[in-house]
């Protein structure tokens, strides 16, 4: 029995990839978290002028990444690409450097009365995203794109957002990324997973394939155990309030990410869902850690 093709308005929300951009905006959340914490403080208009900028790099690095892949050929069984979708290559291309430029506008708004180094390190994670999958470099088919995903959306967005609020950096804001950066990478680690054929076709040589599927989905309960002591270890030796230990309640989405895929990692129409449970897993590790520094503030105000 032939299965009926997916309804456009499915393959449009899978090219969108709305619940992608929390990755975007989990950076915000937790350099602005940590902030208030330390100064009991946060300027709203620059949290929210960063949020959207960050939505707006990312819907550039999403463009391009599909504009990229195009090129080599890797996602002409992919019907969600909106390259595929739109037939319009080159629109989609200036579209994304029309969404780069507005975002950078919004960094140098904030840089201009904040300080010009947040500028400059958002333009170091532009450089990152580009190094992942632009010509000539496209580290990401060597495998290397989690290693650039580590620091683009954790220790340098998140001291940059820490840095818009405060004039200053901070080593609990930077140990705080850490569990948010290996989180993120985990989200670009588990969308390989159903692409292993396709990848081999084009000589992308993500993780999944060096590893195989089923050595990668072993390895995935380590990476979860690995974010969510980067945050518990740190509370042992105060160096994040007590509160922040809230975030560990997210080992029950980390739980769900890791039996799924174990038990479907050599399905790939099965497996794709993979990415999403791995998006819940950072979006809730992300906002209960932050939370948790609202919430030590909160309680330190009120004794």
């Amino acid at each position: 029995m032939q299965t009926a093709p997916p309804r456009p308005n499915k393959l449009w929300l899978a090219a969108l990839k709305p619940p992608m951009y929390s990755v975007a905006i989990m950076p915000i959340v937790l350099g602005s978290a940590v902030a208030y914490w330390e100064t009991s403080q946060i300027n709203w208009a620059t949290a929210v002028r960063f949020g959207l900028a960050a939505v707006l790099i990312l819907l550039w690095e999403n463009l391009c990444n599909d504009v990229f892949d195009a090129s080599t050929g890797i996602d002409r069984q992919k019907h969600h690409s909106l390259v595929n979708l739109t037939g319009h290559r080159w629109l989609l291309f200036w579209l994304a450097q029309a969404s780069l430029i507005l975002g950078l506008a919004l960094i140098a708004a904030i840089a201009q009365t904040q300080g010009w180094l947040i500028l400059g390190i958002i333009l170091v994670c532009c450089l990152l995203g580009y190094l992942y999958q632009g010509p000539p470099f496209r580290l990401g088919y060597r495998g290397l794109g989690e290693f650039l995903c580590f620091p683009a959306f954790g220790p340098l967005a998140v001291s940059a957002v820490y840095f818009s609020q405060t004039g200053s950096f901070s080593s609990t804001a930077l140990w705080a990324s850490i569990s948010l950066g290996i989180s993120t990478s985990l989200v670009l680690f588990c969308s390989h997973f159903h692409q292993v054929d396709d990848d081999l076709a084009a000589g992308k040589k993500s993780p999944i394939v060096r590893l195989g599927t089923r050595r990668a989905a072993q390895l995935l309960p380590w990476a979860c155990g690995l974010t969510l002591a980067t945050i518990a270890i740190p509370i042992l030796f105060q160096v994040f309030p007590w509160a922040t230990a809230i975030a560990l309640i997210s080992i029950f989405p980390a739980r769900s990410l890791c039996r799924f895929v174990r038990t479907s990692h050599s399905q790939p129409a099965v497996v794709s869902r993979s990415k999403f449970l791995a998006i819940h897993f950072q979006f809730w590790s992300g906002l209960l850690f932050s939370l948790g520094f609202v919430l030590a503030d909160q309680l330190s105000s009120s004794l």
